[in-house]
C-alpha cells in the first residue's frame, strides 16, 4: 500500500502516505465489522486508500504541484477497475519501484537498506536495529536523514529510467535478505520462525529476478538461498514452537520442492563469472541439503565456502558461522579457539548464539558444567521466548550430565 500510494504523494510525502494507510486500515476495520468481508480485501484496501489520497491532495495547498501527476494516474486508472486480474501486477510494478526508490545515491547503501526494511517490509525501528546490528538511536537518525532528503527534493517518483537500477541493486538484494532473516530467525517477534515474512522476500526476490535489470545472477544466488532456507522452516519448529537444531530435525519434514527449485536457481547462478556472497551461502545451504542425514554433512566443503566467503565478505556473524563450521569440522577444541579470533566480538555482545556457539563446543568437549555457564549467558540475551526455552532446555541438558558426572561415595 505505502508503494502504491506513492504513486499518488511521491516519496517527498511518505509521512502523509503512511497517516492514509492507518485511516484506511481502520476503516476497514469498522466498515468489516458491520458489513462482512468484501470479495476481494486487498483490491478494497487500495481503492479506499487511493481515494482519501486524492481528497487529501485536494485539499492541499500544494495541489497544483501534484495535479500533473495526478491527472495522469488517474486517466490510467479510469478504464481499469482494481478488481481486474491486472491489478496484482500493478502492485507487483509498484513495489520494485518503491524498492529502488529507496535507494537515494545520497544516502548511505545503511540508509536506503533501513528506508526499504521501514517502508516497504513493515520493520519496527528495534527490529531493524537487530537486523543491521546498530542501535535504535542510529537507526532513527538514518530514517530522518532519509526522509528530509525526499522531502527536500520535492521528486514525484526517484527512478525515471532502468539505467539507474543496477546502480541501486546492492541495497535491493540486502533488504529482501534481511526480510528472510527477520521471518527464518526473528529478533523480537513470537513466533520466532515467521513463514509469511519468508515467502514475502521469495516473492519480492521472483518479481526482481523477472525484471530485465534484476535478471541476473547474483539474483538468482539470492533465490537460491532463500528457497533451500525456506525449505527447512518445517523441520526448524517443533509442535509446542520450539526450535530444534538441525542435528535434532527430521528431514522428511523439508519440502523436496524448494530444495528443487533451488538448485534450479543456484544453477541459474552460475552462468557467468559473477561470485558473490550469495553464491556461497546458497552453496553452503545446498550441502546442508543434499546431506541425506546429519552425520552425512560435508562440513570441510561448508569451511572451504566460508573461508572464502568470510575473505569477501568480513563480518563477526560470518565469522561466527565459519568458527562454527571448522569446529563441526576439526573438533570442539579448535572451534573454541576461533571463537576468540573472531574480529569485532563487541558486535557480537547481544547476540545470544555468539555464547550459544561456546556452549555446544564445550558440551562437546565433555565440559557440561563450563556449557551450561555459555547457555546461561545466551538465555539472557534471548530476544523471544521460543529462545529462551530453546536455551532452557539445553541448560537442563546440561545439568543432567553434569550430576551424572558427579562421583558418588559407597
Amino acid at each position: 500500500m505505502v508503494s502504491y500510494l506513492t504513486r499518488i504523494f511521491g516519496l517527498a510525502r511518505l509521512d502523509l502516505a503512511e497517516d492514509v494507510i492507518q485511516d484506511t486500515l481502520c476503516r476497514a476495520m469498522e466498515t468489516w465489522s458491520l458489513h462482512g468481508l468484501p470479495d476481494n480485501p486487498s483490491a478494497w484496501l487500495m481503492r479506499v486508500a487511493r481515494n482519501r489520497a486524492i481528497d487529501l491532495l485536494r485539499r492541499d495547498d500544494q495541489f497544483r504541484y501534484f495535479a500533473p501527476e495526478l491527472v495522469h494516474f488517474l486517466r490510467l486508472q479510469q478504464d481499469l477497475p482494481v478488481e481486474t486480474p491486472a491489478f496484482e501486477k500493478e502492485i507487483q510494478d509498484d513495489q520494485l519501484l518503491m524498492m529502488f526508490s529507496c535507494c537515494h545515491p545520497e544516502l548511505s547503501i545503511e540508509a536506503q537498506v533501513t528506508l526499504i526494511l521501514k517502508t516497504l517490509c513493515g520493520f519496527s525501528v528495534s527490529e531493524i536495529a537487530h537486523a543491521l546490528l546498530a542501535g535504535e538511536d542510529s537507526i532513527e537518525k538514518r530514517l530522518g536523514r532519509a526522509r528530509k532528503l525526499f522531502r527536500l527534493s520535492g521528486t514525484f517518483v526517484e527512478i525515471t529510467n532502468a539505467s539507474e537500477i543496477p546502480k541501486r541493486l546492492e541495497a535491493v538484494y540486502q533488504a529482501i535478505y534481511l526480510l528472510f532473516n527477520e521471518g527464518y530467525h526473528g529478533s523480537r517477534s513470537e513466533p520466532t520462525v515467521r513463514e509469511d515474512l519468508c515467502f514475502e522476500a521469495i516473492r519480492l526476490a521472483l518479481f526482481l529476478s523477472e525484471h530485465p535489470e534484476g535478471e541476473k545472477p547474483k539474483t538468482h544466488a539470492l533465490l537460491a538461498l532463500l528457497c533451500f532456507h525456506a525449505a527447512r522452516l518445517h523441520g526448524r519448529m517443533g509442535d509446542d514452537g520450539g526450535l530444534i537444531q538441525l542435528e535434532m530435525q527430521d528431514r522428511s519434514k523439508w519440502d523436496r520442492d524448494l530444495i528443487g527449485k533451488g538448485f534450479y536457481f543456484l544453477e541459474k547462478a552460475s552462468m557467468g563469472n559473477e561470485l558473490s556472497e550469495y553464491h556461497l551461502e546458497a552453496g553452503i545451504a545446498s550441502l546442508h541439503c543434499a546431506a541425506p542425514a546429519y552425520e552425512k554433512t560435508e562440513w570441510a566443503k561448508i569451511l572451504e565456502l566460508y573461508d572464502i566467503l568470510y575473505r569477501l565478505k568480513p563480518s563477526p556473524i560470518v565469522a561466527l558461522n565459519r568458527a562454527v563450521a571448522l569446529g563441526k569440522a576439526l573438533g570442539p577444541e579448535e572451534g573454541l579457539a576461533e571463537l576468540t579470533k573472531i574480529p569485532d566480538p563487541a558486535r557480537l555482545k547481544d547476540y545470544p548464539f555468539y555464547p550459544a556457539a561456546q556452549a555446544e563446543f564445550h558440551l562437546l568437549a565433555g565440559r557440561a558444567a563450563e556449557a551450561a555457564k555459555h547457555f546461561e549467558k545466551a538465555m539472557k540475551l534471548a530476544r523471544s521466548q521460543s529462545e529462551t526455552n530453546f536455551f532452557e532446555r539445553k541448560l537442563e541438558a546440561c545439568r543432567l550430565l553434569s550430576l551424572k558426572s558427579v562421583p558418588v561415595d559407597d
